[in-house]
């Protein structure tokens, strides 16, 4: 049969920070190393190989620097959009990548009679179907009506970027049932950021970790390596991508006046060489207040001790007088929360299109890109919401 790696939710170009961008795309390096290294027959990237649908003109670089790698090796790359990397207008620079004849895009499919019918890319009797991630959860609906335009014999995988029933856990989200799926041998998902395997449905994680929340609860990336002629306990390998490792602190303080003295002492008890170091800090001001905290004494000690990398967070630290906190929260699903009750209340075709309006309007014009050129570009993407021709 076949040995792929499946992967997901690279993100590149995530990272603001510029030393934890040049770890996300150094781990993405590391899946096309273990690919050539281990002779996959092809790579699967399930949504998400940039963090959105025009990334910096640096990131594309290298990651076409990576693909050709890729493709000297003779490794074809099988990929879907996510809802980072795609547009309302459908268009992102995984088309670039796919003129250049560096990846396949396998999400084929069409409409009839009410169903979603789902077209195979054929490789090496191998039948892989894809449906692209959309904004707000917006692909899910579609899925419920999804079918395959079969390929018998075949081994089938399909790549979805969305988030299923069998792991959501206690999220408050909308699902897709796995019981409206198409049987397939494999299921190649991404979307969601965990370690995650239901039967055959597999989500990687993401190849390097997105976030302060990720950092502590991940630590590293991950991705797998499928091998269909393995036995049964290494048919799927999970593989950590292990660049950094990750140090955490969490200090909880209600004296801000005393509190860097106490960062400072916890952080000379630690080995930080080479590492990221994460600091939460949390509790609730008696004394001071957070600016308070001398930051910048802190980073000292990091640097002396010659950390790669310092991040902090301090959503839960709160005073004691206004009783305030604050909470971590992806500012889409606020946006979507607020715009979900107006939709209800003020029923409209138009208030329908809202948050694919508001996707679009927080599209940035590109380096090098002329303003008639990026107007342009906008405008073709409302009329295509709204329906106009």
């Amino acid at each position: 049969m076949v040995k792929f790696i499946h992967t997901a939710d690279v993100h590149l170009g995530g990272w603001k920070q510029q030393p934890l961008q040049d770890l996300n795309l150094l781990s993405f390096k590391k899946v096309i190393e273990a690919g050539i290294e281990e002779k996959i027959d092809f790579l699967l990237i399930a949504g998400d190989l940039f963090d959105s649908a025009f990334p910096p003109i640096d990131v594309l670089k290298e990651t076409f620097a990576e693909f050709k790698k890729l493709k000297d090796a003779k490794i074809p790359c099988f990929l879907i959009a996510g809802s980072h990397d795609s547009s309302v207008s459908g268009k992102t620079f995984l088309d670039v990548l796919e003129k250049a004849g560096f990846c396949k895009n396998v999400a084929d499919y069409e409409e009839k009679q009410g169903k979603i019918i789902l077209n195979p890319t054929i490789y090496k009797g191998v039948a892989i179907y894809g449906y692209p991630g959309k904004t707000s959860s917006l692909e899910i609906n579609d899925l419920r009506k999804a079918e395959f335009n079969e390929a018998p014999g075949m081994f089938k995988i399909l790549m979805l970027h969305t988030t299923i029933d069998k792991a959501k856990g206690s999220l408050p989200i909308e699902s897709l049932e796995i019981s409206k799926l198409p049987s397939a041998d494999y299921y190649a998902l991404g979307h969601l950021h965990i370690d995650f395997q239901y039967e055959n449905f597999i989500y990687p994680g993401p190849v390097f970790p997105n976030n302060f929340q990720e950092l502590e609860d991940l630590k590293y990336g991950r991705f797998c390596i499928v091998d269909t002629e393995a036995d049964q306990k290494n048919q799927l390998r999970k593989i950590e991508v292990k660049i950094k490792e990750v140090v955490s602190f969490d200090v909880e303080i209600n004296n801000a006046l005393l509190a860097t003295e106490k960062i400072i002492s916890e952080l000379e008890k630690r080995d930080l060489e080479d590492k990221i170091v994460l600091i939460r800090i949390k509790g609730v001001l008696e004394t001071g207040k957070s600016s308070d905290i001398k930051f910048s004494q802190i980073e000292e000690i990091v640097k002396r001790k010659n950390a790669y990398f310092l991040l902090r967070n301090t959503h839960e630290l709160k005073t004691k007088e206004t009783e305030l906190e604050f909470e971590i929260k992806e500012t889409e699903n606020v946006e979507e929360e607020i715009i979900k009750n107006y939709k209800d209340q003020n029923p409209s075709n138009f208030n329908q299109h809202i948050l694919q309006l508001m996707s679009t309007l927080s599209t940035e014009k590109q380096e090098g890109e002329t303003i008639e050129s990026f107007t342009g570009r906008l405008s073709e993407e409302f009329n295509k919401i709204l329906g106009q021709k």
